[in-house]
């Protein structure tokens, strides 16, 4: 399902926002909206947002709660802070590995309002004053340059959200491509191990054909590299060349058949 990450100052309207956005998705569409956030997951903000391991250990359930539920056809809303830029990066790479669209809105205040709004609400709800100047000082503001805070809306208290942008940018925009770190690998064709085998003896026998005519730093070529590799030591015996090509065929089966 796509994924909507909501961004913003403490008390900048962003849990408003979550409730009028999943309100025009149940009435205008036949996709199911799943909000997750602070509220969800039921902490005690003061005292998770004082302990930089709570904390990051709240962003870290809410990361693996987004990743149970995203997929390519209903909506997860994310309501929490998400001022981190590295966080941000991780729920994009999370989104292209789900091969999902999705958006950030953020809602822009200034820290006056924020500490306005904080103030009408019920006290249990409430972040201390130093808690909120904390992490107004820490936010990283989303840059639309950056592809993970790209599509991005920014609204301000009085604006509407935009909900026909909004729904393009989730429902008929591209996911991102995968990349190599995101993308699933291909299963092993059964002749896996008979060609790797194959290509660390090609390798094995190349280094010890070269060390016969080179010395310690010359680069060697070796067969299905693209670059030369340094020939750090005088003599590369068979019995430890066997040990290495011995690992490295344990570790890439291992890959191969996760």
């Amino acid at each position: 399902m796509p994924l909507v990450v909501m961004c913003g100052f403490p008390c900048s309207g962003k849990s408003r926002r979550t409730q009028e956005l999943k309100e025009y998705i149940l009435k205008n569409t036949d996709r199911k909206v799943y909000v997750v956030g602070d509220e969800t997951v039921g902490i005690e903000q003061n005292s998770v947002y004082a302990d930089s391991q709570k904390e990051k250990n709240l962003r870290g359930e809410l990361r693996a709660d987004v990743e149970r539920k995203v997929n390519k056809d209903d909506v997860v809303i994310l309501d929490s802070l998400n001022y981190i830029k590295g966080y941000r990066y991780e729920l994009f790479c999370l989104i292209k590995h789900a091969q999902t669209p999705h958006c950030l809105i953020y809602c822009l205040t200034s820290p006056d309002v924020s500490s306005t709004w904080n103030n009408n609400r019920a006290c249990e709800k409430q972040y201390t004053q130093q808690i909120l100047d904390a992490l107004v000082m820490r936010f990283e503001a989303p840059d639309s340059r950056n592809r993970w805070d790209s599509p991005l809306f920014t609204i301000q208290k009085e604006d509407t959200l935009p909900f026909e942008a909004i729904s393009d940018a989730i429902f008929h925009r591209k996911a991102p491509p995968p990349n190599q770190s995101t993308q699933s690998q291909p299963l092993s064709s059964s002749n896996f191990l008979y060609e790797l085998d194959k290509v660390t003896q090609d390798v094995v026998t190349a280094v010890l054909n070269a060390q016969k005519t080179s010395v310690p730093g010359d680069l060697i070529a070796v067969p299905e590299a693209s670059e030369k590799i340094s020939l750090l030591r005088h003599v590369v015996d068979c019995s430890y060349l066997r040990v290495i090509k011995s690992l490295k065929q344990r570790e890439a089966a291992m890959h191969s058949f996760c």
